[in-house]
C-alpha cells in the first residue's frame, strides 16, 4: 500500500513538472523574448554569444569573444578563437545549431523558446539547444521523435514572432 501511495505521488509530481514547465515555454514563446529572427540571439549575439564551433571541439558551452565575430544569417555570431571563426566561416551549416538555435522541444511543439547554453546535445553531428536542463530530459526521452517533429514544422516556425 505504501508503495502504491508513493508511486502515485511521484507521477502526480512528474505531471506537475511537466505542466510548469509547458507554461513557461508558452509564455516564453508569448513574450517579447518570441523573435520573428530566424537565429536566436539575444544582445550578447547569436545563441547568447556562446561560440557554435566549440560544442564540437571542446564538447562544452565557451562563451565567445566579441571581437573575434561573423554576421551570419542576420546575426552577430561570437568565437572563442580565430580558427572557430575561420571553420563557421567555411562551413556555418555544419556548426549552426539546429532551428536558428531556438529550443528544439519548443519548434517540435509549434513555437520559437530561447535556449540555455548549458542544455545542449549532438546528434548524428548536429548541435540541439534545448530551453533549460529540465526540457532537455523530456526532450531526450523521445529524441528522434521530436527532431522529426521539428523538423518537419521548422519551416512555418522560423517566420513566427
Amino acid at each position: 500500500m505504501y508503495e502504491s501511495i508513493c508511486t502515485f505521488v511521484h507521477l502526480k509530481q512528474m505531471t506537475m513538472n511537466k505542466i510548469v514547465i509547458l507554461f513557461f515555454l508558452a509564455l516564453a514563446s508569448l513574450s517579447g523574448i518570441a523573435q520573428k529572427a530566424e537565429v536566436f540571439s539575444t544582445s550578447n549575439g547569436a545563441i547568447g554569444g556562446y561560440d557554435p564551433v566549440a560544442y564540437f571541439t571542446v564538447g562544452k558551452p565557451v562563451m565567445g569573444d566579441p571581437k573575434i565575430s561573423f554576421h551570419w544569417h542576420d546575426a552577430d555570431w561570437y568565437f572563442s578563437s580565430e580558427q572557430n571563426r575561420d571553420a563557421f566561416k567555411i562551413s556555418p551549416e555544419k556548426y549552426t545549431p539546429q532551428f536558428g538555435g531556438y529550443c528544439a522541444y519548443g519548434v517540435s511543439d509549434n513555437h520559437k523558446a530561447p535556449t540555455d547554453p548549458d542544455a545542449w546535445t549532438i546528434v548524428d553531428d548536429k548541435l540541439y539547444l534545448n530551453y533549460n536542463l529540465n526540457v532537455k530530459k523530456l526532450w531526450s526521452k523521445d529524441r528522434a521523435g521530436l527532431i522529426k517533429k521539428a523538423n518537419d514544422l521548422w519551416p512555418t516556425v522560423k517566420v513566427m514572432e
